[in-house]
């Protein structure tokens, strides 16, 4: 029986208690229960994520959070305790689920089933690609003779926490895409066992954009998992996957909120005429966190040899009527841009933090 304590909640509890609970139990789940434990609720990490997508406040208590969904999904879907195993993957799969609370005779809950504990047949495998072509002219002179992956940040190249966190979430299939550079890669990786991973370099004669390069690859039948390599975070891959296939989505981008506090009044009209007046607004945006998760058809959208950006084919997608899906992060995420970024990324190598 699974230990449920560290995933019970309270509806006084915060959104962002929700979060921490949910990061801190791995498994994608927090329950909300009465003071006699009895299940109120679930919360899962794509209900935090879609919430943050309306403009959730973080600090509002649970109870106002789920008093917003809609009325079929206020009541949690469960099992009771001792149900046999083949009725609770029916249950779960007709319900579309992958978590299952399972309750005593009182409605406490005791246990959760998980969908990866009862399936047996292994889900479609993931592979991943890195994009580790560019000049890095931004972190001249540290990038004058090393490709901007491979600047060390702590004791090892920033390349290598990215391939250690895809080893750790169980994606053991990696391509590189180089072009600047690429023998200081190559040397270093080789053929990837010595990091937990199987490696597969492609190398761009000329820069080809951060979609450009996935053009040149073998058609898979696998999801790709594509990352800039100037990107340090701690997203849980796993929880993007399950939200990909939530929503369906031919191309799922991550995204990160940005904020920009403008330091004057704003002064918004009708016409000539003053409509409204906001003191120095903080406006909230957005912005692409540099990491996607391809179905394999999206691939047919790049020609081969073709200079394209993930910008553009995102738009080619759209315009095809295909699904685009936006997976905010709420882990986290550092863009290695510019000599502070770079900074900013030693100093939290020395805090533990990645």
């Amino acid at each position: 029986m699974r230990d449920i304590k560290p995933l019970l909640l309270r509806l006084h509890d915060t959104v962002r208690t929700a979060i921490e609970v949910i990061q801190r139990g791995a498994l994608g789940i927090a329950l909300v229960v009465d003071d006699r434990g009895r299940l109120l609720a679930t919360v899962t990490d794509g209900d935090i994520r879609r919430a943050i997508l309306n403009d959730a406040d973080l600090n509002q208590d649970l109870d106002q959070l789920l008093a917003g969904r809609p009325v079929p999904y206020r009541t949690p879907t469960v099992a009771s305790i001792g149900t046999p195993d083949t009725d609770l993957l029916r249950l779960l799969q007709e319900k579309h689920l992958r978590h299952l609370p399972l309750l005593d005779p009182a409605g406490c809950v005791v246990d959760l089933a998980l969908l990866s504990d009862l399936v047996t047949d292994r889900p479609p495998r993931l592979s991943a690609v890195v994009m580790a072509g560019g000049f890095g002219q931004r972190l001249r002179p540290l990038t004058e003779d090393v490709p901007k992956p491979m600047l060390l940040v702590g004791d090892r190249p920033l390349l290598e926490h990215i391939i250690a966190q895809l080893s750790e979430s169980g994606i053991h299939k990696v391509n590189i895409t180089t072009h600047y550079r690429p023998e200081k890669i190559t040397e270093h990786f080789g053929d990837g066992s010595t990091f937990g991973v199987e490696l597969n370099y492609v190398n761009e004669e000329q820069p080809l954009g951060t979609a450009g390069a996935l053009g040149l690859m073998a058609e898979s039948e696998e999801p790709l998992l594509v990352i800039n390599g100037d990107v340090l975070t701690r997203i849980d891959f796993r929880a993007l996957m399950t939200y990909h296939h939530e929503h369906q989505a031919d191309l799922t981008v991550a995204v990160r909120k940005y904020e920009i506090k403008v330091p004057y009044g704003v002064i918004e009209c009708e016409g000539a005429m003053v409509s409204n007046l906001r003191e120095k607004p903080v406006m909230s945006f957005f912005v692409n966190a540099g990491v996607y998760l391809l179905q394999p058809g999206v691939r047919r959208f790049i020609t081969n040899g073709e200079r394209l950006d993930m910008t553009d084919l995102i738009q080619r997608l759209l315009d095809a009527g295909r699904k685009v899906a936006s997976f905010p992060v709420l882990e986290y995420w550092l863009d290695i841009g510019q000599l502070t970024d770079y900074e900013q990324a030693q100093e939290d190598a020395k805090k533990g933090v990645i």
